[in-house]
């Protein structure tokens, strides 16, 4: 892609989500976002009315007295963007590739944040955190993310949603909202679930929601901010097409092989395994409270954003 074609596609995108942002999503944002943070503030004595649930029991034994802990809303928001760069995004069949929906997604998230003067800021990964820009104000650097979000090309081609997560509990230490954008193709899901592209056994590689032993970091994502997770996938990620003989390549293994699809065994194989992903996601969802939605490349990912928003 030149640097003329970059631009165009960048003024593109800025018009069609800048515009959603400000006449649809900013309401929704705010009221959904805005003042969810809660700050420790201070410790006072217990008065008539005050939440018990707040008491403070350490103080209260030394004082021998009620006292319950104060906290004060974060009007001041931090978004961070989670977004998958891994091989599975370059792919699509019917209006555009999934890499093209995520970065409509970002950017609209992107603009929303800074419609409302809070900051924004990127993880991009495959099974690598790839790049990190730190959260910011200001529409350049919106204009800086979505820039990345169209021409950033990684080093590597595989899933770790793990190491992006781990990556960003160390590097946000306060609350935020952060919103995960992923095919969610390529990484193990947990518990006696194989993986749709190897059909290996999870035991073989990390689970996001583990049985056990160390608490994984989509649980303590999860538990230290609002993590929010937004699937977006093709049809035929879904579903395989029946077109005879086909020789498919797995984007980020670079495995290939061949799948009769004239087979109707091939093709309910291929659409049981898509079954069992999604359902090993809702156990994830589940088990970390996490909000969450999905959406095809051909839908209009307007509704399933608002849907989120509500």
């Amino acid at each position: 892609m030149t640097s003329e074609e970059l631009l165009q596609k960048v003024r593109k995108i800025e018009i069609k989500t800048h515009g959603l942002s400000r006449n649809i999503f900013a309401g929704e944002y705010h009221s959904q976002f805005k003042g969810r943070g809660m700050a420790f503030s201070e410790v006072r004595e217990y008065q008539p009315g005050d939440d018990v649930r707040s008491i403070d029991w350490n103080v209260t034994a030394r004082m021998n007295r009620p006292y319950i802990k104060v906290y004060e809303e974060e009007r001041e928001l931090t978004v961070m963007l989670l977004v998958d760069v891994s091989g599975s995004r370059n792919f699509g069949t019917v209006s555009q590739m999934k890499r093209d929906t995520m970065a409509e997604v970002a950017a609209t998230l992107a603009f929303s944040t800074i419609e409302n003067n809070d900051k924004v800021g990127v993880i991009f990964f495959s099974d690598h955190v790839e790049k990190f820009i730190p959260p910011k104000k200001g529409k350049s650097h919106v204009l800086h993310i979505i820039r990345e979000l169209l021409s950033f090309e990684p080093e590597h081609h595989g899933t770790d949603i793990n190491a992006a997560l781990q990556f960003l509990i160390n590097a946000q230490k306060r609350r935020c909202t952060a919103f995960l954008i992923s095919d969610f193709i390529g990484e193990p899901i947990p518990d006696n679930v194989l993986r749709p592209s190897t059909g290996r056994p999870i035991e073989q590689s990390s689970s996001p929601v583990k049985g056990g032993g160390q608490t994984s970091p989509i649980v303590i994502a999860s538990r230290k901010h609002d993590l929010s997770a937004i699937q977006i996938y093709d049809r035929r990620d879904a579903e395989m097409p029946n077109v005879g003989l086909l020789k498919v390549r797995d984007p980020e293994t670079g495995a290939r092989v061949w799948a009769d699809t004239s087979l109707a065994s091939v093709r309910n194989a291929y659409g049981q395994a898509w079954r069992d992903q999604q359902a090993a996601l809702e156990t994830v969802y589940t088990k970390t409270g996490m909000n969450h939605v999905s959406m095809r490349t051909d839908e209009d990912y307007v509704k399933k954003l608002m849907m989120l928003f509500k």
